[in-house]
């Protein structure tokens, strides 16, 4: 048989043989193969290179815990942890989910960071949080928890909350023992201090810098005011949202995904939801598909305006941030009137949203549509076309597509090199394959090419919130699926099975049937969601979250090296990332 003609599964059988033991059923239909630990670095190289239309993005890499899942014998391996890799062909159109099980008293697995340099920081985030070791990894520590921390906290066995551990204390020794971990030592950041003939020097760019927007710590190596080496210190804004997704029921959960990429609202709540769905095998009615996509649109342009002022600032223009924080208040009224909430909304639910759109709801946001194409066309006067702009923007951090996939890029960072690649298209999600866009490219790849592609997404995110208005469809808001949460409440005092489910729904929430699914979508940042694990109860027992600033953030020594200070600020500006997404 040709190789044209075989799955991905067969494939690895014929090539590797008995080192791939099986193919696991999921909810989302991503192949899930079982392989032998030992073989994982020849099965990822084969992957990425080996195959037509190969695997070419590392897109996530993590851990499960399974020693108290329920439905774990069901599986092809009864080991304590499992390491899952998730790659992307973009050739294909198509995933692929490998799984080990790590072996020995500690669990181990070969580093994969000579064949997927992406794997380097999902690596040291698998360890730092489930205590997985990956032999051959350059400088596996800590990534997100301080280097003092004792224990592994998405592991079943660490407390979920403060309420579980003792009270916090600071004796004298351990009080030393921070302050020694705190002190700066350039071997442990593999930089050295200088060379026979002159010393490097060292400056901490933040955690508290305003052109970190957040809590972030860049670590330069100069040389003289050349940046020589550049090394992002991140987990200041870490809340551990994936234990949160694990402790909180299918529907309580919903909240907490606002906070990821805290800029993006409801977007937030979508990638979530898209996979409970999926996991449960419910249909969302056209009324609601069409409601998610026009909030989830109009939190994209809310967000890329935030971008768009802060990165003005960054290059030194402060008046359009007031302009541009003005037209996201416009943005914020709307939704507050449609939702009840502003920044984080919580409005959309399993099956749907939480109520039907309120009378009158089209008029502000057709008046919207009608003010903001002029203020985009004033604000490309004001700086696109501004010299000094253009300046400190053009040939600056710039990329090509190879390295973008390489380190698992996605967005407009990914279009901005002139990748033409959009979720919304090539995967259509939520009703998208009936709306009318275009998908914004632009060529070099540097921090002007980024601010083209988000720039002309807004036009096309007005396009369509257009046609969202337009042909908004009639009928149900929320699915009546019985998973729903809240139930339907107008037949519970109607007939006693409907009073039931809704008590149980209530107190408990849904059960979602045991299974596996992600779901991602075209986010204002990138591709970003959800990896969802049931063992039949009304909790995840495992959420995964995967977030695009997470790998765009690991890029950014590639980006440094060889500039200047001054424009080390403006490719921070230019990625547009949130902390809340990077640390989760």
């Amino acid at each position: 048989m040709s190789t044209s003609t075989l799955t991905i599964a067969e494939e690895l059988q014929e090539r590797f043989g008995p080192a791939v033991f099986g193919v696991q059923e999921t909810r989302d239909g991503i192949p899930t193969i079982w392989v032998d630990a030992a073989s994982i670095k020849d099965i990822m190289s084969f992957l990425k290179s080996g195959v037509s239309d190969p695997y070419a993005m590392l897109y996530d890499l993590s851990v499960i815990d399974e020693r108290v899942r329920m439905d774990r014998e069901q599986h092809y391996h009864v080991a304590s942890y499992t390491v899952f890799y998730h790659l992307v062909s973009f050739g294909r159109n198509e995933d692929i989910r490998i799984k080990v099980a790590p072996t020995g008293v500690t669990p181990a697995v070969d580093s994969i960071t000579s064949v997927f340099p992406a794997a380097n920081w999902y690596e040291r985030e698998a360890w730092d949080m489930y205590g997985v070791r990956f032999n051959g990894h350059p400088n596996l520590r800590r990534i997100l928890m301080p280097n003092t921390w004792t224990g592994h906290p998405l592991r079943k066995d660490h407390p979920a909350r403060a309420t579980e551990i003792e009270p916090f204390q600071l004796p004298d020794e351990k009080l030393q023992r921070e302050q020694d971990a705190m002190m700066f030592r350039p071997e442990e950041w593999g930089l050295s201090r200088g060379t026979d003939e002159f010393d490097y020097m060292f400056l901490n760019l933040g955690p508290h810098h305003p052109g970190t927007h957040g809590l972030l710590r860049i670590i330069l190596q100069l040389d003289g005011e050349e940046i020589v080496e550049a090394i992002p210190d991140i987990g200041y804004h870490h809340r551990g949202a994936e234990k949160m997704g694990e402790r909180q029921t299918w529907h309580t959960f919903i909240p907490y995904t606002d906070r990821i990429d805290y800029l993006s609202g409801v977007m937030n709540n979508l990638a979530y939801l898209l996979a409970v769905e999926k996991l449960a095998g419910i249909e969302v009615p056209p009324r609601s598909q069409v409601i998610r996509v026009m909030m989830s649109e109009l939190f994209r342009i809310a967000s890329h305006l935030v971008w768009y002022g802060t990165f003005a600032q960054d290059l030194g223009a402060l008046s359009p941030t007031f302009f541009m924080f003005n037209d996201r208040e416009k943005i914020l009224g709307i939704v507050e009137a449609i939702c009840g909430g502003r920044m984080h909304p919580s409005w959309f639910r399993i099956g749907g949203v939480a109520h039907d759109l309120p009378k009158n709801w089209d008029k502000p946001i057709r008046d919207f549509i009608a003010y903001f194409p002029p203020r985009i066309k004033d604000y490309d006067n004001a700086l696109m076309k501004n010299r000094i702009f253009k300046s400190r923007a053009m040939g600056i951090g710039a990329y090509n597509v190879k390295e973008a996939i390489e380190w698992g890029v996605t967005g407009p960072g990914l279009r901005a090199c002139g990748y033409d690649w959009d979720f919304r298209k090539k995967r259509p999600y939520s009703g998208f394959e009936n709306f009318e866009f275009d998908v914004p490219l632009a060529e070099k790849g540097d921090c002007y090419a980024r601010a083209q592609v988000r720039i002309e997404e807004m036009r096309q995110s007005l396009r369509i919130i257009e046609q969202c208005v337009n042909n908004m469809p009639e009928g149900a808001y929320k699915s009546e699926h019985p998973l729903t949460t809240p139930p339907r409440k107008d037949r519970t005092m109607h007939d006693i099975e409907t009073l039931i489910n809704h008590f149980l729904n209530v107190s408990w929430g849904p059960i979602i049937p045991a299974g596996e699914a992600f779901f991602g979508i075209e986010a204002s940042k990138g591709a970003y969601g959800y990896y969802l694990i049931s063992d039949g109860n009304t909790m995840s027992y495992r959420t995964r979250i995967r977030t695009p600033s997470f790998p765009h953030m690991q890029m950014l020594p590639l980006l440094s090296r060889g500039v200047t200070v001054s424009d080390l600020l403006a490719i921070l500006g230019s990625m547009d990332y949130v902390l809340a997404d990077v640390d989760r």
